[in-house]
């Protein structure tokens, strides 16, 4: 979180310029559309860094380091050693001319030392301290008590010392905050066959037949990581199996997506369909998941007309792709094959995360244009505005941005196990600690489920589009400040004007809510918000009958005053369930009559029917 509170900003009135068992089809012809995306892209003026191979108006010496610099990526797994240097040396500089503070953490180590003998010697009621780690029983015997406290202790101590040093720049305090968590979560007790309690109580009783099958699980990860040996036990979950199962039609493929139209279940549909646009980074199904949980099934249920686009898992003949080549043969090549196939004057439009980003791009640029085409706009877990972009904000500045665009210069993507990396980094106790300790220290399988089945089936992204997202979005802000320019024109988001529906996650770690609040500040429309429980993919994928869901909606006009996040979460009430239901009755006051449900794709021609749902893009690895 950045100082500023989110009412100061303004919005801009003047532009300035689990394992997935896949059988991978033969693809159907697509090369020449293909060929015809990669000639377009090349056409476009080169991207601020040229890759390596295309460097034309590169030294030789200006070759070589950025080859040092790839190199350098793939010692550090990407992270750039100059933005640890720099808060690093910030923070201690300003430590050490920091004597009030220095006493006061002098003052706050003798505490925890007291409060530790204390603890061990019995002359206090240790307990173990309210974290998920030290949940069981055993946490709170004797001694597993005293070192659980201890170690809550000594980590909020260094959080202590990063934070609040006189000077320091708060992304450099922040960045301090959270290497030091991670480093002190290195020597939990929980991390330790012999100082975790439910790991010894595993071993009494097994007689160490967990550590056994601990080191064979060990074994077939590292050798499934190599390559060296296949996932090991069933594929419980299968694309067109168990997942992505809704019934429909691919009826539109060009070089960068597939559009999926879905089979209609009621006698009548609203005249107006829906188009779905995904992220990028991981495969569209996270929206089609199992039957009981399908936000697409749910839609089509309700009496809409839903198409959804797939994504192509790009490769290094797409790394010229960019990010306009995502919003003309995406957003807009699947707009005009929709009401080419439902002959509807209007459409509903959805994004999810990066698919929400983008189709702002595409609102805004239509909305400068005078293309009325979208009827509702619905974003979901998406940010317009990367000031208060989550963990991942902590990294991002331009030395890593340049390291990240040689570290793709070679391949001409970035792949995913470098994204996957950099999540499971950000969530370290949940994604790293969690499962060694119950794979490997207590020998046990964590149960698969469609959620985790779905987030290892990661997708790649193309170095020009991955470079343009991170410099012009993340780290310039150019869409938020009307600097984002489409087809050589600014475009401003508060030239939109259609009615919104934004949900936000109260756990949300990628897209924080006040970030994505910020649709309020931004656009000259009315705004309907929802703030629902669970992080960036569970909250979304929220179906109705889920346990323990509750969300809080509320709608803003657009002529009504603004106000914060703070405010807007006190003055709206909580109710208990799924906001799925929520998203419905909106869509249908803005629907108009229902008709009778459109063919599936035109009878022949451009949008004819290829094949069956879920199409052969979503099953590329």
């Amino acid at each position: 979180m950045t100082d500023k509170p989110v009412g100061t900003l303004r919005k801009p009135k003047t532009r300035t310029s689990g394992s997935i068992s896949k059988s991978v089809p033969k693809s159907e012809p697509a090369d020449t559309a293909h060929k015809k995306v990669v000639l377009q892209a090349a056409t476009i003026e080169n991207d601020r860094r040229p890759a390596l191979g295309e460097a034309a108006g590169l030294s030789l010496f200006e070759t070589i380091d950025r080859l040092a610099l790839a190199h350098v990526a793939k010692i550090t797994s990407g992270l750039a050693p100059s933005v640890l240097v720099e808060a690093w040396a910030d923070w201690a500089v300003h430590m050490t001319v920091s004597p009030g503070k220095k006493m006061q953490l002098a003052g706050s180590a003798l505490q925890n030392l007291q409060a530790f003998w204390s603890d061990a010697l019995g002359l206090s009621a240790a307990e173990a301290p309210a974290d998920k780690r030290f949940a069981s029983d055993a946490w709170r015997a004797y001694p597993f008590n005293v070192w659980a406290g201890a170690h809550q202790r000594r980590w909020q101590w260094w959080q202590d010392a990063a934070t609040g040093v006189h000077g320091v720049a708060p992304p450099h305090e922040n960045l301090m905050a959270f290497v030091a968590g991670l480093l002190i979560d290195m020597s939990a007790p929980s991390n330790f066959p012999a100082t975790n309690p439910d790991v010894i109580g595993a071993t009494w009783t097994e007689a160490g037949r967990n550590l056994a099958r601990g080191a064979r699980n060990l074994g077939e990860d590292m050798g499934e990581k190599l390559g060296t040996l296949q996932p090991v036990g069933p594929q419980v979950f299968e694309v067109g199996r168990n997942l992505a199962t809704s019934p429909g039609k691919v009826i539109f493929r060009n070089a960068l997506m597939e559009l999926i139209q879905y089979t209609p279940v009621t006698q009548t549909v609203y005249a107006e369909p829906i188009l779905i646009v995904p992220a990028w980074i991981m495969k569209y199904y996270i929206l089609d998941l199992s039957p009981e949980n399908s936000l697409v099934g749910f839609l089509v249920s309700q009496g809409f007309t839903v198409f959804i686009i797939s994504w192509k898992n790009p490769d290094v003949e797409d790394r010229k792709l960019g990010m306009d080549d995502y919003r003309r043969l995406g957003v807009m090549d699947a707009l005009d094959a929709m009401q080419a196939v439902t002959h509807a004057a209007r459409v509903h439009a959805v994004g999810y995360c990066l698919g929400g980003t983008l189709l702002a791009i595409a609102a805004a640029a239509m909305a400068r244009d005078g293309d009325a085409r979208l009827a509702s706009l619905s974003f979901l877990a998406a940010q317009i505005d990367f000031t208060e972009a989550g963990e991942l904000r902590l990294f991002i500045d331009d030395s890593q941005v340049t390291m990240i665009e040689d570290m793709m210069s070679e391949k001409g993507y970035l792949s995913s196990e470098q994204m996957a990396g950099t999540f499971a980094l950000l969530r370290a106790r949940d994604l790293v600690w969690a499962p060694v300790i119950r794979d490997y220290l207590l020998g046990v399988r964590g149960d698969a489920f469609d959620l985790m089945a779905w987030n290892a089936d990661a997708t790649r992204m193309p170095a020009r589009m991955h470079s343009e997202y991170l410099r012009q979005l993340f780290l310039d802000n150019d869409l938020a400040e009307g600097r984002y320019q489409v087809e050589g024109r600014a475009i401003a988001v508060s030239d939109i004007q259609t009615s919104l529906f934004v949900v936000g996650t109260e756990d949300d770690h990628v897209a924080p809510w006040q970030s994505v609040y910020k649709f309020h500040v931004f656009v000259d429309a009315d705004v309907t918000f929802v703030l629902t429980s669970g992080g960036h993919n569970a909250g979304i994928v929220s179906e109705p009958g889920h346990a323990h869901r509750h969300f809080r909606i509320a709608d803003t006009l657009s002529d009504a005053p603004f106000r914060d996040p703070e405010d807007w979460y006190a003055d709206t009430s909580q109710t208990a369930g799924s906001w799925w239901p929520s998203l419905v009755s909106w869509l249908e006051k803005r629907s108009g009559r229902r008709v009778p449900p459109p063919s599936m794709g035109t009878r022949s021609g451009r949008y004819a029917a290829l094949c069956d749902a879920p199409g052969t893009y979503v099953l590329q690895s």
